[in-house]
């Protein structure tokens, strides 16, 4: 028993003295990198809002033709 004191003794003051691991903290997020072809994807939107902003405007003179016509 007196050969396993120091052991011991070196594996109680090991436990006594790690601290508890610190939580993981998720990496801030970083700014969106810009791409080449973002520049693309803006005239694309930019056509598909001007495409529907016609079509609207299409269906709202053809209900007014078929309103003056009936």
């Amino acid at each position: 028993m007196a050969r396993y004191l120091p052991l011991l003794v070196l594996i109680g003051a090991c436990a006594a003295c790690s601290k508890p691991p610190q939580p993981h903290e998720p990496p801030t997020p970083q700014a969106r990198a810009e791409t080449p072809w973002d520049s693309l994807e803006a005239q694309k939107k930019k056509a598909q809002d001007v495409q529907k902003t016609v079509d609207d405007q299409a269906k709202a003179q053809a209900k007014d033709i078929d309103a003056q016509t009936q």
